[in-house]
């Protein structure tokens, strides 16, 4: 029978590779962890930039509607409301009443992330 050397007999200096698999585990892990949560980051910005586009459009319908007359109001009151109702807050509101059309600005809250996502619309009759 063979007589097999010791890892310590083996490696230079008596350094042994014991608990190297262990390292790598936990770095994977490590890694692993934060695609994930790089991942719920952008996901995050995603519903949040849908969620504002949203908002942005109805409240600039809602709006449009009021500068045509179709519903009672002042536009830009009608629009902070209707975005309220989707969560929005309306940052900003320009009413044309020459050409009949309403451009606003909505900014929806995001879990996790520092700004908020902020969508745009226009909305009137098609020139």
């Amino acid at each position: 029978m063979e007589k097999v050397p010791s890892a310590a007999a083996a490696g230079e200096g008596g350094e042994t590779e014991q608990g190297a698999g262990t390292v790598l585990v936990l770095g994977s892990g490590l890694l692993l962890l934060i695609l994930c949560a790089a991942v719920l980051l952008l996901l995050q910005s995603a519903v949040g930039a849908s969620r504002a586009a949203t908002a942005a459009d109805l409240a600039a319908l809602a709006a449009a509607d009021t500068v045509r007359e179709l519903r009672s109001g002042e536009p830009c009151a009608v629009a902070a409301e209707v975005a309220g109702r989707n969560g929005a807050v309306l940052a900003a509101c320009t009413v044309d009443t020459g050409e009949r059309t309403v451009q606003v600005e909505t900014r929806v809250p995001v879990p996790l992330l520092p700004q908020p996502a902020t969508g745009h619309a226009r909305a009137g009759p098609p020139p």
